[in-house]
């Protein structure tokens, strides 16, 4: 078991296994990059409390003292960003091993993570979060972040309230999302099968697939429009919620 405690821009590199990454953050930036060296943390900027860093059991945990992961469910935010009067902003950058499984919570910090094949899931409020080439099954959550995607080929599971996604090249075989009014652009780039579910109350929605494509796509609304370009898939429903196709359509290579 090893303690840091960082109240000053640091680095640290840490020669033990590390398997598992948990940050927590309010404002600033998080940068997690694979690696094949050993892990490092590096702490370029920091205001307010020191944060903790802790290594236990191959599990590395960097977060503040009083912060922790319920605080990052929806359900428990809003009241942890009353709680936190106190300004306080970090700029922290880790590489790890390219399994590591990665959990993030943040308020707003800007969070990119590149190049992880483990498990990633990300809760943010408003703070932006691009994903890239990530092949482990992914989560995103944000009520108003913005959310982006670079030739991500595991499965991609995104929930927003306003946020934009937009996946770009993406390979991912299975792909869901829902969000209230954030716009959904997607980018798929790959001759295998995909099946794409996607609810939006009043977003629009871009879809576009490789030709030939191998997919199943289902889109539901509230009191947006679905329109498709490919002659094998018809919009179905009138007034009210649609969905198109119904219940799923598929785009067979010709």
């Amino acid at each position: 078991m090893s303690d840091w405690t960082i109240d000053a821009p640091r680095t640290l590199t840490i020669d033990q296994p590390v398997d598992r990454l948990k940050i927590r953050t309010m404002t600033g930036e998080v940068n997690v990059v694979a690696t094949d060296g050993p892990t490092r943390l590096e702490v370029s900027e920091l205001e307010g409390p020191p944060l903790l860093v802790d290594l236990k059991g191959g599990e590395l945990t960097v977060t503040y003292e009083d912060l922790v992961w319920k605080d990052f469910q929806w359900k428990h935010l809003s009241d942890a960003i009353n709680r936190w009067r106190t300004k306080r902003r970090v700029v922290v950058s880790l590489a790890v091993a390219p399994g590591t499984r990665v959990e993030l919570g943040s308020a707003s910090s800007e969070t990119v993570i590149s190049g992880v094949t483990g498990p990633v899931t990300v809760h943010s409020a408003n703070g932006a979060i691009t994903l890239v080439r990530l092949a482990g099954p992914v989560e995103a959550n944000t009520a108003s972040g913005n959310v982006q995607a670079h030739s991500v080929s595991g499965d991609l599971k995104v929930n927003t309230v306003s946020g934009e996604l937009t996946v770009f090249e993406g390979t991912s075989a299975k792909l869901k999302a829902n969000s209230v009014s954030g716009s959904m652009t997607l980018d798929l780039a790959h001759d295998c099968a995909t099946d794409v579910s996607l609810t939006n109350v009043s977003g629009e929605v871009a879809v576009r697939l490789p030709a030939p494509a191998d997919a199943q796509v289902r889109a539901n609304t509230t009191s947006g429009d679905v329109s498709s370009a490919f002659d094998e898939l018809r919009v179905a429903g009138g007034w009210g919620p649609s969905r198109s196709p119904a219940p799923w359509a598929r785009a067979p290579a010709p």
